[in-house]
Parts: structure tokens; sequence; C-alpha cells
């Protein structure tokens, strides 16, 4: 059995299978997976789980180098975002760039990425694409 927080295995497994520069993308639970992409879905009803519960989840194991947003966002999730890059900075001891686009690069980028993390979140717009870092 595994000592760290992460218990779900399709998380665990899509993080261990991870090289540098690899893109996921956690999303709310509306936007669209592009085809070929794996999608973990953990929705369950609106809200549950959140966005950010789901990020946080993914600190205790992802080490990231870069997070990549969409502009039209709320800015109360934002906030959320920004606050959680930062403790997730701290944690891995180097920077993290941030860097807002539009939502619709946000989506085309997507398809590109390893898979797709689908929360039960319903706030608009709150998706992120993460990039892989390495630990050394």
């Amino acid at each position: 059995m595994k000592r760290r927080k992460l218990l779900n295995r399709h998380l665990s497994a899509l993080i261990a299978s991870l090289g540098h520069f690899d893109e996921i993308v956690v999303t709310d639970a509306g936007l669209p997976a592009p085809k070929g992409v794996e999608v973990i879905d953990l929705a369950i009803i609106p809200g549950l789980p959140r966005f950010h519960d789901v990020l946080r989840a993914l600190r205790s194991e992802l080490i990231i180098e870069e997070a990549i947003y969409a502009r039209e966002i709320a800015p109360t999730a934002l906030q959320e975002i920004k606050k959680e890059l930062d403790l997730w900075a701290s944690e891995i001891e180097a920077p993290i760039i941030s860097k807002e686009i539009s939502h619709e690069e946000l989506k085309q980028r997507t398809a590109k990425s390893k898979a797709i993390i689908r929360t039960g979140e319903v706030t608009p717009y709150a998706n992120i694409i993460l990039v892989s870092g390495v630990a050394f």
C-alpha cells in the first residue's frame, strides 16, 4: 500500500509515467476532451471533487515547472490557483512559471496532453495545464 497521500491508482500511474515537459490537464466538469487523450474522470456530482482539492492531491507527488490557465477564469478561482502554485513552488523549492492564455488556446493545447483529469468543478474556466518538471 502507498505511504503517500495520493491513493487514486489512475492518478498515481499517470504521474509515474510522466517525463520532463509532459503535460496533463486538470479541468472543470465541462471542458471537452479531444479524441485520443486519456481522461481520468473523477467527477461525482457538481462540485465534487473540487478543482482545488485535486490540485492539492497532485501536489503531494507531482513536480511541475509550468502552469497554464485561461485568462477568462473567475478571479476567486485564480486567487486559489495562485495560492496553490505558491505552496507547490515552496515544496519543490523551485519557481513555477505561470502563463495565461485564452480559453480557446487552452482547449486546443489539451490535444497534446498526456491526460485530462476531470473534476466536478462548476466554476467557469477552472482548467489548468500542468507541465511536468524533474526531481533533480
